[in-house]
């Protein structure tokens, strides 16, 4: 089972960050001023690599090898539509209520229909996932991005969508399972499972590591402001 291609959803980070990479090569040069904290970030990246090295990706693996692909998609729907009031509640912020609207069908439909986010009906009837976050809202208000910034147990961010990060709890419904145990299973579940599904997309990995993750990152946060506009590279020009 290892090797399967990662699930879309926004807590793919090894998946985007190879999207962002594939996206803006260019940007690389420049990721260097946005990361005025690398020494400390670099330790903090070497914490969380040897976390991930030692204990959560051979928990992962186990999880791979024992659960069937079909049943790793569903538990990835599940906790992919359970962000998805989040982003509904980011899209009106951002002014676009029609994909806000969007994003409030997918979430009944696949909470209804999708027997509570288990199957994805809605993406199979025009309303695709999105991805949307209260730190892309700050941006889009004129905030910035901020610097860098690598996070203990959470991996790469950014000054502002780390500051988001605490305003996305309360929009996902996770927060309301009760008692506490089930919620720390629930969270505990959603993070082997994130983590297996990108057991194959991070052996593209490759470099220094760290300025890999961390270029491709800002890269991937930039794409994601700006709703996927891409800044048209001369060097993929077939007349240059």
């Amino acid at each position: 089972m290892i090797g399967h291609r990662p699930r879309p959803g926004g807590k793919r980070i090894v998946a985007a960050v190879l999207l962002g990479w594939l996206l803006a090569l260019p940007a690389a040069a420049r990721a260097s001023s946005d990361d005025p904290l690398e020494p400390l970030n670099r330790d903090i990246y070497q914490f969380n690599d040897a976390l991930d090295r030692w204990i959560l990706k051979p928990v992962a693996k186990g999880y791979d090898r024992i659960t069937p692909e079909p049943v790793q998609t569903s538990i990835g729907n599940v906790f992919d539509n359970l962000t998805t009031p989040g982003v509904a509640l980011n899209q009106f912020l951002q002014g676009k209520p029609k994909r806000g609207l969007e994003g409030l069908g997918r979430f009944l439909v696949n909470s209804t229909l999708g027997v509570a986010g288990l199957f994805d009906v809605a993406g199979r009837h025009g309303l695709p996932a999105a991805e949307e976050d209260f730190g892309q809202t700050f941006a889009v208000w004129g905030v910035g991005q901020g610097p860098f910034l690598m996070l203990p147990f959470r991996g790469p961010a950014t000054t502002t969508h780390a500051v988001g990060m605490v305003f996305d709890v309360f929009t996902n419904p996770l927060r309301l399972v009760s008692p506490n145990r089930d919620r720390a299973i629930a969270v505990a579940v959603n993070v082997i499972d994130t983590r297996a599904s990108l057991l194959a997309a991070e052996e593209l990995v490759s470099g220094d590591r760290y300025l890999f993750i961390r270029d491709a990152y800002l890269q991937r946060r930039q794409y994601l402001v700006d709703d996927g506009a891409v800044e048209e590279d001369p060097f993929l020009d077939e007349d240059f």
